[in-house]
């Protein structure tokens, strides 16, 4: 048995959440404010089978998208003038896969 853990950005959750359900993936969901770039992001805690792991990095690759964005960096130009933008690629998945040493359900 492995336990994934799964942290995406908050505008990817609610479709991640949709695919694992439709795929029959059990998980739980925590949500936070402010992280990264100050974007919300969503934690699925995930338990499955070894064999079923692969399964739902599939689902995961396919619905937690990353994308280009836009910021003002802190940096300023050589006069001292106002900061220019920063393209920075956010989204997508971190995905830890741990193993389950004793699985226990009370």
């Amino acid at each position: 048995m492995k336990m994934l853990v799964v942290i995406v950005q908050s505008k990817d959750s609610n479709r991640l959440r949709k695919a694992l359900t439709a795929a029959n993936i059990r998980m739980t969901q925590l949500s936070t404010t402010g992280g990264f770039l100050r974007e919300g992001n969503a934690t699925f805690l995930i338990g499955v089978e070894d064999a079923r792991v692969q399964d739902v990095l599939d689902v995961i690759k396919k619905n937690a998208k990353s994308r280009e964005q836009y910021l003002s960096s802190q940096m300023h130009d050589v006069e001292g003038g106002s900061a220019f933008p920063v393209n920075v690629r956010v989204g997508g998945a971190t995905v830890f896969v741990l193993p389950v040493d004793r699985f226990i359900k009370f």
